[in-house]
């Protein structure tokens, strides 16, 4: 896939992803219908609701690539899948239940098992990103495109961004190589979307969730410049046995 191809498959995603966290956003509101699945994680009508749309487009996109979906059993038992969609309907359903705000709604497009293509929006803050190729990540404001650099926005400071505020002893090990000055909480893949836009400048975890969680973000900040890498590392390949996620360290460029 060329690029001027991955441009047009991701900008045709915009407007399909605004209507589904529209609709996400509605149907909170209105008050949502809760679950607890056999993993014993929350779904709620919203997730089921924006997978379907998801899916919908994708198919209709890309009608030969298997579609991979935290929210459905299709293609999990797929061995050696190279080339495929992998799509988070809502990450961060706890938020999303309990009316807070960094829940997102993730597509990434895999391709020899690595990401061409991420797609993230947080409906509730009205933050849109997307990238395609190297050079090319960005945020949407106001319906212009704004690229991503991964330039840090404050030389003084290494902050980190972090799933918890109990940092387990690896992280801690991680946090003083890099000399890292302060962390701050974040929900959902925004954490990856802060580290490419330069917001942070690093953002660790163990092996923890799922494929579907990080490869959107994964796309979007190496096309800002970003690094990703496993804790000894190993760069993140895609399509593993069950999708479980190894460790991760997503860097600024800047930082070493």
């Amino acid at each position: 896939m060329n690029i001027e191809e991955a441009k047009k498959i991701t900008l045709s995603l915009i407007d399909t992803f605004n209507k589904a966290g529209n609709i996400a956003l509605d149907l909170r509101i209105a008050g949502l219908k809760k679950e607890i699945k056999l993993d014993n994680t929350p779904v709620s009508n919203g997730d089921i609701k924006v997978n379907e749309i998801l899916t919908k487009k994708l198919s209709e996109l890309t009608p030969n690539i298997a579609i991979v979906s935290e929210e459905n059993s299709a293609h999990k038992d797929d061995k050696n899948l190279k080339n495929f969609w992998l799509i988070d309907p809502i990450d961060g359903t706890n938020d999303y239940i309990n009316n807070r705000d960094e829940f997102t709604i993730n597509a990434a497009l895999i391709l020899n098992n690595k990401p061409a293509i991420g797609i993230i929006t947080a409906p509730a803050k009205e933050r849109v990103f997307y990238s395609y190729a190297m050079s090319h990540s960005y945020e949407l404001i106001n319906n212009k495109e704004i690229q991503l650099f991964n330039k840090k926005k404050n030389y003084n400071e290494i902050k980190a961004v972090c799933y918890s505020n109990e940092l387990k002893p690896k992280i801690l090990e991680i946090y003083k190589k890099y000399q890292i000055t302060s962390h701050q909480k974040m929900k959902s893949s925004l954490k990856f979307c802060a580290v490419a836009a330069g917001e942070f400048d690093l953002y660790v975890a163990e092996p923890r969730a799922f494929e579907w969680d990080i490869a959107a973000g994964h796309a979007i900040v190496v096309h800002a410049g970003g690094e990703i890498k496993d804790f000894d590392g190993n760069k993140i390949k895609y399509g593993k046995v069950d999708f479980k996620n190894t460790s991760i360290i997503v860097k600024n460029k800047n930082i070493s």
